[in-house]
């Protein structure tokens, strides 16, 4: 049997699909790649960084995978770990979970690096590209394979690197002051 797949011309196209799943896409040229679940550990680290944001910022204002960010270039959208959002987002996203490029950019941006060398140029050089393009202020990559946590902070319109944290190091983020934990609690 011939299996055709959904082709969309435009990211409005994508929108506008629904498949009744619960299924993530990523919009690839057109096609739409099935994003697998994220390994346990991730989503363990990326938890334990959303109550520290949702202590400080209030829940509403902090989204786990779930949130689609549409970005320039292939693919269309990502799922970032964890975003930080903006208080106007709340009611924009009331709808459908997607910052949108006519938006206002997220305030930060978490990836949690999975094992494996294709993930780890996606998170180091690809979703960087695409990020710093979107304007995001802050891309934190956490990666459990070296136990660090590397905040890029953009200066202008290029992501530098503000500091690299690892064992017992007092996370210092330039977006969020009054943020107290140290990074060895993600390993946890």
């Amino acid at each position: 049997m011939l299996e055709i797949k959904q082709r969309f011309k435009t990211f409005e196209e994508y929108l506008a699909y629904d498949d009744n799943s619960e299924k993530l896409y990523e919009l690839f040229n057109g096609e739409l790649i099935e994003i697998p679940p994220e390994p346990g550990y991730n989503v363990e680290i990326a938890n334990r960084l959303f109550i520290l944001f949702a202590l400080m910022l209030g829940s509403d204002r902090v989204r786990g995978h779930g949130l689609e960010l549409e970005v320039r270039g292939e693919p269309k959208n990502r799922y970032p770990d964890l975003t930080i959002i903006r208080e106007e987002h709340i009611q924009q996203l009331a709808k459908r979970n997607t910052i949108r490029l006519s938006m206002s950019p997220p305030l930060l941006v978490v990836e949690v690096v999975s094992p494996g060398e294709i993930q780890r140029d996606r998170d180091y050089i690809a979703k960087r590209v695409q990020y710093q393009d979107r304007g995001i202020p802050e891309y934190w990559i956490v990666d459990p394979q070296t136990e660090t946590l590397l905040i890029l902070a953009l200066q202008g319109t290029t992501y530098s690197e503000a500091r690299t944290f690892s064992g017992d190091d007092c996370v210092l983020s330039p977006e969020f002051g009054d943020l107290d934990f140290n990074v060895s609690q993600l390993w946890v």
